[in-house]
């Protein structure tokens, strides 16, 4: 279901160079799917077998307090290497040895906060865990501008190469530890594992050695453009890494490691669903920003593509919340069902309106976006934060408050700036909603009349979801999405580059 459909959002961006983008989405897609199985089965065996939710949520906690910061450690980088019309040897020195500093004052940062985190949310193993993590943040620089350059190339082969590398330090490490009760700890570790292993073979991939060559010039280019990206990315960021630190805050650890658990699980089947060709689009977009080509056709294919499978995705999960949880994470976790199911269902906002960054920042919209993003941020922690006061199950049901919040907030200003058409957005929306309703029917039929949600085991839920796979393929088709011909066409693409068996004694 997802293959085809994660990379239909690309088959129309750029009619130059058009088998480029589509070989790409296919490296990318590979690369998410690999990351997320290994990554997936890692958080399931941790869950179950290794660490409380108290343990989870601690290491939350901490890791969201960082990465509020870390957020600006890109610093506009991946943006402005990808929108450089050359991005030389002088280009990459600059932004590298711009990358090298920010990576010290923003470790440095961490550590200096960790006490106090630390006390504020009185427990002492907060501060060691932030120690770990301001340590990987020193070996980022050495991965974020060859992935920068590599993405500009539309070189995923090699991207894979460093993303699944880290990926197996990070999952082999958290693993290993987590076995010899290391705790929380062992998902510190595993993170500093990652970020030295991504650094290695990014080095390998894409040498980006510092070096003379550097020009003030350029570096004033790039703080210049980073002064106006990284705080619409850190003002995003706050809206997007606090809700562990408010559920901890305000209901305690375990109550996070609930929340955390129910928000990634929902976050995860997102990400594997559409996240593998979004590094793609910005080049793509790019490209068509530059032949001086209109964007809203394929903002309205991407919108499709979307619709077509984000949306039944999160309704099948957001139906099937309990038994996915008590089979994945088990009896101990049965509390972050409703939480997921809430966080599911906010998720089909979040897709309504895609790239709702990358395509202002690209069309040069950077400080309107970043009043957009404050009054986003706000919605955002007010809404959480009111849900959270009163229980656990409110602060999950806020996230769709928030998501309505959030397209109303973005939808007449993207219109405007991309120009896609109303009447087909409406027209999209209209039969993606009808075609996860008939997608997730019969899982609700499932958990009403054949099974309770607490009793289907693994042979009735693989049942379930087949007959899910079969309605989403037949209303796909009935409902005559506008996304069936690009998913069509991308399974056919994927089919084509599929080896096959020689059978006529020809090489």
């Amino acid at each position: 279901m997802t293959a085809a459909g994660d990379a239909t959002g690309t088959a129309a961006i750029g009619r130059r160079g058009t088998g480029s983008v589509k070989s790409a989405a296919l490296w990318a897609a590979s690369s998410q799917y690999s990351l997320f199985a290994l990554q997936f089965v890692t958080s399931v065996i941790i869950s179950r077998f290794f660490l409380r939710p108290d343990e989870i949520g601690l290491f939350s906690v901490a890791l969201a307090a960082a990465m509020v910061l870390s957020i600006i450690q890109d610093f506009g980088l991946h943006r402005y290497i990808g929108r450089h019309p050359t991005a030389d040897r002088t280009v990459v020195r600059s932004c590298t040895a711009v990358a090298l500093v920010l990576a010290a004052v923003l470790a440095a940062t961490v550590f200096a906060l960790a006490r106090p985190l630390a006390w504020a949310y009185d427990e002492p193993r907060i501060e060691p865990i932030l120690h770990l993590l301001a340590v990987s943040y020193c070996f980022v620089p050495w991965s974020v501008v060859p992935i920068a350059l590599l993405a500009r190339r539309l070189d995923f082969r090699r991207t894979f190469a460093v993303n699944f590398s880290g990926a197996v330090a990070n999952s082999g490490v958290a693993l290993t530890l987590s076995w010899l009760g290391y705790s929380s700890f062992a998902l510190a570790w595993g993170t500093v594992a990652q970020a030295v292993v991504r650094a290695l073979v990014a080095q390998i991939a894409q040498p980006t050695p510092p070096g003379r060559g550097i020009d003030r010039a350029e570096v004033r280019a790039i703080l210049r453009f980073s002064a106006a990206a990284t705080p619409i990315y850190l003002s995003g960021g706050i809206g997007v890494r606090t809700p562990d630190m408010v559920v901890g805050g305000l209901q305690g650890m375990t109550a996070a490691g609930l929340f955390s658990r129910g928000a990634a699980l929902a976050a995860q089947l997102h990400t594997l669903v559409v996240g593998a060709v979004s590094a793609i689009y910005f080049p793509a977009f790019a490209r068509l920003r530059d032949q001086c080509e209109p964007l809203g056709p394929s903002y309205e294919r991407v919108l499709a593509a979307h619709g077509a499978i984000v949306w039944p995705a999160m309704a099948l999960l957001a139906v099937l919340s309990q038994p996915v949880i008590l089979l994945l994470y088990g009896p101990l976790w049965v509390d972050a069902a409703p939480l997921l199911a809430f966080v599911a269902l906010a998720e089909c906002c979040f897709v309504a309106l895609p790239l709702h960054m990358d395509l202002p920042i690209l069309l040069g919209r950077m400080r309107r976006l970043f009043w957009f993003n404050i009054v986003d941020t706000a919605i955002s922690v007010a809404t959480l934060a009111a849900g959270a006061a009163i229980g656990l199950e409110a602060a999950a049901g806020s996230r769709i408050v928030y998501g309505l919040c959030w397209f109303g907030l973005y939808a007449a200003w993207l219109q405007r700036l991309i120009g896609f058409s109303w009447r087909a957005a409406l027209r999209i929306y209209a039969r993606s909603g009808l075609l996860a309703f008939a997608t997730a029917a019969p899982a609700l039929l499932a958990v009403t009349h054949w099974r309770t949600p607490g009793t289907l085991g693994l042979a009735e839920l693989a049942a379930t979801g087949a007959a899910c796979a079969l309605a989403w393929v037949g209303g796909l088709f009935l409902l005559h999405h506008p996304a069936r011909a690009d998913i069509a066409d991308m399974a056919a693409h994927v089919a084509g580059a599929l080896p096959t068996r020689n059978t006529g004694g020809e090489p």
